[in-house]
C-alpha cells in the first residue's frame, strides 16, 4: 500500500471507530431510551422478543471489535469489513422496517426524532468501502495467498 493510500485510509478509519461507533457505545451498553426501542423495533420486526437487549449488547460488541480493528494497521482491513456487516444491516433495517430513516421515540415523555444515526451510518458504510479500496492488495493477499502484482 503506498504512502497516500495510507494516509487516507487512517482518517476515515479515525473517524469510524472514534466519531461514530465508540460514542455510540454508552447508549448501546446504557440502554438509553433510543437504542432500545432500536432494538425493540428491529426485534418485533424479526419476531425476536430477545433482540432488546441481547441484539443491543451483541452489535455493541461488534462495533467495539471493529472499532479496535481499524485503529491498527494491520488489522484495518478486518475492521472495514466488519463494519460493512454491521452497518449493511443497520441501513437495511432503516430502510426496509418501520424503524425507517428518521427513527421516532418517546423519551422522558416526549416525542424525539432523528436521522442522525442512519446519516453517520451511511457515511461509515462508505468509508469502511474506501478503506477496502485502498487496502484491496492486502485483501487479495488474504483471500488468494498473493497480491495483484503477483498475477502478472
Amino acid at each position: 500500500m503506498n504512502k497516500v493510500s495510507r494516509y487516507i485510509s487512517w482518517p476515515v478509519a479515525v473517524f469510524i471507530s472514534l466519531g461514530v461507533f465508540i460514542p455510540s457505545l454508552f447508549f448501546k451498553f446504557s440502554g438509553a431510551a433510543e437504542s432500545r426501542h432500536i432494538f425493540v423495533t428491529v426485534g418485533q420486526f424479526l419476531g425476536i422478543g430477545f433482540f432488546e437487549p441481547y441484539g443491543r449488547y451483541l452489535i455493541g460488541s461488534a462495533e467495539l471489535v471493529a472499532s479496535v480493528l481499524l485503529l491498527i494497521p494491520r488489522t484495518q482491513i478486518f475492521g472495514a469489513v466488519m463494519t460493512i456487516g454491521v452497518l449493511g444491516g443497520a441501513i437495511f433495517f432503516h430502510l426496509f422496517t418501520p424503524l425507517g430513516v428518521v427513527v421516532r421515540w418517546t423519551e422522558n415523555g416526549a416525542q424525539q426524532q432523528d436521522s442522525t444515526l442512519f446519516i453517520l451510518a451511511v457515511a461509515s458504510f462508505i468509508g469502511a468501502w474506501i478503506i477496502i479500496w485502498l487496502r484491496r492488495e492486502q485483501l487479495y493477499g488474504l483471500l488468494f495467498g498473493e497480491t495483484e502484482n503477483e498475477q502478472g
